[in-house]
């Protein structure tokens, strides 16, 4: 996949292959956050009898009031958040800062269509061993967001109409791919659909949105 460093990538002037999403890096709060996230997954992996989980509390309690001790006031924060180019990296679905993000890492294609690949792990299960039909959802809207920025438009969900073909697994590669297929004035319709890497279709979706934007923090 190719990083190309344009605020405002789109299909008419990035190459196939632009990644559009946020990208780690080499800093503190990626790593942090990397750690953030095995904890997450490893706790609800241990085993509850041996895991000396007293002791285990009283670090995370004691990371936790560090953190909070060096955090601003959340307006303030909302403005570092929302300051610069535009790619968060602070988004529940693709964002390098953010714990509970999987990440999905999205690209943009030549035909206008955005793709990523991802795989679910254990906390955001939701059937036995498969996917929470709400992260579905999750992961689809972000996508289709994002498709429809490739795509030169912006907006605000207004309907998202998901169908569930068959549970979606966990611990195994699944494509999300998205794209906008139709534009009315301020409506723009996007598509979307989660499947494995055999092809198999798990989760579909068909999307409204309005193109009208959320003003920044300032």
């Amino acid at each position: 996949m190719i990083q190309h460093p344009k605020a405002t990538r789109t299909v008419d002037n990035s190459p196939d292959g632009t990644v559009l999403t946020s990208a780690p890096r080499d800093a503190p709060v990626d790593r942090a956050t990397a750690a953030a996230r095995r904890v997450v997954d490893a706790l609800l992996r241990t085993d509850r009898a041996n895991a000396n989980l007293d002791r285990v509390a009283e670090e995370l309690e004691s990371i936790a009031d560090h953190l909070d001790q060096h955090a601003p006031e959340v307006a303030e924060r909302l403005v570092d958040m929302w300051h610069g180019e535009g790619v968060t990296r602070h988004d529940p679905v693709t964002g390098p800062e953010n714990a509970i993000a999987l990440p999905l890492v999205l690209a943009g294609r030549a035909d206008g269509s955005v793709e990523g690949v991802v795989t679910v792990t254990i906390p955001y299960q939701g059937p036995p061993g498969h996917v929470h039909g709400g992260v579905s959802a999750l992961l689809l809207d972000h996508t289709l967001g994002v498709a429809n920025a490739w795509a030169g438009r912006t907006g605000a969900t207004a309907q998202l109409n998901v169908r569930y073909h068959r549970p979606t697994p966990l611990f195994v590669p699944l494509t999300v791919t998205g794209r906008l297929v139709w534009q009315d004035g301020r409506k723009v319709g996007s598509v979307g659909e989660i499947r494995t890497a055999d092809g198999t279709l798990c989760v579909s979706v068909e999307a409204l949105f309005i193109d009208k934007t959320v003003p920044r923090p300032r």
